[in-house]
């Protein structure tokens, strides 16, 4: 098994819808619950590779095993910080490509002139948070009963990095 970590293309688009979907129907490492249609993952693929967005995806040949973006937030007090989101299929998962594709993503939002990103990750999931603390990011809280599946409540924590100052990667 051969992987490849490239930026996203619109040829890739119904490849990350499927492992978007694939990775939310497991109701653990994401809000949603399935991705949305082909039609409007295509459309947000195709925005994404116009932007030049810090979007890639992680190929085992020529299926997408996973994913990791940073988009900027919109109003302008914000728009130097990113929010970043991820997912790798679970036969995949331990192999390092979640960290290789963070580093990727994360070295193209520096390009791109971000200075700090910031997610959300359930508090259960210590090999997500691990990887997080491992390439520099620090918890900045815990948001109680923040994600509901079939019932059930889970915190999340949040986490930044910050690329100049305090806790730069």
């Amino acid at each position: 098994m051969t992987i490849t970590i490239v930026q996203i293309t619109e040829a890739h688009a119904a490849g990350f819808r499927d492992c978007l979907d694939a990775v939310a129907r497991e109701k653990r490492y994401l809000a949603q619950t399935e991705a949305p249609s082909l039609d409007h993952v295509e459309s947000f693929v195709r925005d994404s590779v116009q932007k030049n967005a810090a979007q890639y995806v992680a190929l085992d040949g020529s299926m997408v095993v996973g994913w990791c973006d940073i988009f900027p937030d919109w109003a302008a007090a914000l728009a130097h910080g990113g929010g970043l989101g991820m997912g790798v299929l679970a036969a995949y998962r331990g192999l390092g490509i979640g960290r290789q594709l963070l580093l990727a993503t994360l070295a193209h939002a520096r390009r791109q002139g971000l200075t700090r990103v910031e997610l959300e990750v359930r508090v259960d999931n210590l090999a997500a948070i691990g990887l997080y603390q491992r390439v520099g990011f620090v918890s900045e809280g815990r948001k109680r009963n923040r994600l509901r599946f079939d019932g059930v409540y889970f915190d999340a924590l949040t986490m930044s990095l910050l690329f100049d100052g305090a806790g730069s990667a």
